[in-house]
């Protein structure tokens, strides 16, 4: 979830207690353990009987939360009972998932993420995606000659196919060419959640923690603010946002009961509240998506449901029972809007078909495990075969939806998540938690490795088509920069400093050569590319 993480620090799903104190660990062990109980209370469980750190690093990193919290005002200590006379009794906030924990998401001068300096490229070497990207580039014949140079040498010369350069070497060109420089900024006084380009590139949406979303003309080059919109039934947060379609409305989520639509076409504003209608007392959506012909909202939640919401017939039209932890990230796997993907805290991400889907009998028609932790964001390349998760075990992977994991897998990451007893929102990652070999019965294409997921759901997506044939991977990182990588090699092949928190959100022009990333420093940034001398680069690299 936003900002719980996989280390049991909160109730179960299935309490009905609406009380945040009640829904913290320390109530864990008096809750019953009829039915009801949470797969995320089993969980905890299962640790205190696993893999333990020794006491003097629990000690640790106990009086260092505990510290953070009293200084935080989210919990305070009252005479009682017991050997010491002395309670812990949490404080009242907008959400029990508040993420003001992780010290602001400034970690970054603290934590290095591993980087892995010879990636496994067995299995990326000899699937179809490489196929996909060689041809989008125009670089399945040239073995090894891919050089700006030499293709303008076979331009000059009349190599070329027709008078001038295919789309495909034009995107093989822009790959020489990536984001290096902030053109644009915005900051506001609150943390930047999450902001996403319009599928044709002209609009920026942008949403805070301020309540605010704000939207931005992005046509030739500009970053100017168009409108700014004040979301409603906002819990601590607007944790998600997307456009429809065609561009007329926007899609927000929060902790509510509700997914709401506003419009953003002319002056007025029509905020309409779409009820979900959950079973549980305290609710959120982490993550929306809206299917190709706009008529479909598809969602995840706190209550490890998926949730599909009709706009026509103005009701939800399914629920499905997806995962034993909180749904953190959804996607159509295509245009057709039949393949659903979804990504947990469970560590799974499942593949789930619209037309043999039953509500009362949810059956997945397959299951990606390799993960050793929760799934923060996933990301579908659009073509129904192909999607990337981030995680919180520090990891990008990459997936063939037609390559399902075996039981022995599925059976691997669950233990693995269940050995995980650390706190990804204020916590240090422990070396336990950065093993890379991989688990038994993992099925992933490739595995990415250099940003850090710290403090809060951290993004991942392919790189656009038009521009770059999908060559790259690109995320936030939780100290503050965004990262690239080649999806064929698994190299870091940029990174972009200059935020002073953790980027929990980056989106890529659809069609130009700019990024725009969101961060918990309250500064949106716009990155284009600009030439820069020999020198300055250097420079940089060394403060990488």
């Amino acid at each position: 979830m936003g900002s719980q993480s996989s280390s049991g620090m909160s109730g179960g799903r299935g309490s009905s207690s609406g009380n945040p104190a009640e829904q913290s660990d320390t109530a864990e062990p008096n809750q019953s353990s009829s039915s009801s109980s949470s797969s995320r209370g089993r969980r905890t469980a299962d640790r205190q009987q696993g893999d333990r750190q020794p006491a003097s690093e629990e000690d640790v990193d106990l009086a260092e939360v505990l510290a953070y919290l009293l200084r935080r005002g989210q919990v305070r200590l009252v005479h009682g009972s017991g050997a010491t006379g002395l309670q812990l009794v949490q404080s009242y906030s907008d959400s029990d998932e508040d993420s003001d924990g992780a010290w602001e998401g400034r970690l970054g001068d603290r934590y290095n993420p591993p980087v892995d300096t010879q990636p496994d490229t067995h299995e990326v070497d000899r699937s179809e995606i490489r196929t996909q990207i060689l041809l989008a580039t125009a670089s399945s014949s040239l073995k090894g000659r891919q050089s700006f140079t030499h293709m303008l040498t076979e331009r000059e010369q009349g190599r070329c196919r027709g008078s001038s350069f295919s789309h495909g070497e034009c995107s093989r060109i822009r790959t020489h060419f990536l984001p290096n420089y902030v053109s644009h900024k915005d900051t506001y006084q609150q943390k930047a959640f999450c902001g996403v380009y319009s599928e044709d590139g002209n609009m920026f949406l942008s949403a805070c923690q301020d309540q605010n979303i704000r939207l931005y003309d992005t046509t030739r080059g500009r970053f100017h603010l168009r409108r700014t919109v004040k979301a409603r039934d906002v819990g601590w947060s607007v944790l998600d946002v997307c456009f429809t379609p065609d561009a007329h409305h926007v899609l927000y989520s929060s902790w509510s009961d509700y997914i709401h639509l506003c419009s953003i076409d002319g002056d007025s504003e029509n905020h309409t509240a779409l009820d979900l209608n959950p079973d549980e007392r305290r609710f959120c959506v982490f993550s929306l998506a809206a299917s190709t012909d706009g008529n479909e909202i598809l969602g995840g939640a706190n209550d490890g449901c998926l949730y599909v919401f009709d706009l026509e017939q103005n009701k939800r039209t399914l629920k499905i029972d997806a995962h034993e932890d909180d749904v953190n990230a959804v996607a159509f796997a295509d245009s057709s809007s039949q393949l659903l993907f979804s990504g947990s805290d469970d560590a799974l991400c499942k593949v789930w078909d619209r037309r043999t889907l039953r509500e009362d009998r949810p059956q997945p028609v397959g299951q990606l495990a390799g993960h050793r932790d929760g799934i923060t964001f996933i990301h579908s390349k659009g073509d129904a075969r192909y999607l990337i998760s981030n995680s919180k075990d520090q990891s990008i992977k990459l997936w063939d939806v037609r390559k399902f994991s075996p039981k022995e897998g599925l059976a691997a990451s669950r233990l693995a998540v269940t050995q995980q007893n650390w706190d990804y929102r204020w916590q240090q990652v422990p070396q336990r938690a950065l093993k890379r070999h991989k688990l038994t019965g993992d099925t992933s294409v490739m595995t990415y490795r250099g940003h850090g997921v710290l403090h809060t759901l951290i993004r991942c997506r392919f790189s656009p088509e038009f521009s770059t044939g999908q060559r790259f991977i690109y995320s936030g990182c939780s100290t503050g920069k965004i990262i690239i990588y080649d999806v064929l090699t698994g190299a870091v092949v940029s990174r972009l400093s200059g935020h002073d928190a953790c980027v929990r959100d980056v989106s890529w022009h659809p069609y130009e050569d700019n990024i725009v990333s969101s961060s918990w420093d309250g500064a949106v940034r716009m990155w284009e590319h600009r030439q820069t001398h020999p020198l300055e680069e250097e420079r940089e690299r060394e403060r990488d």
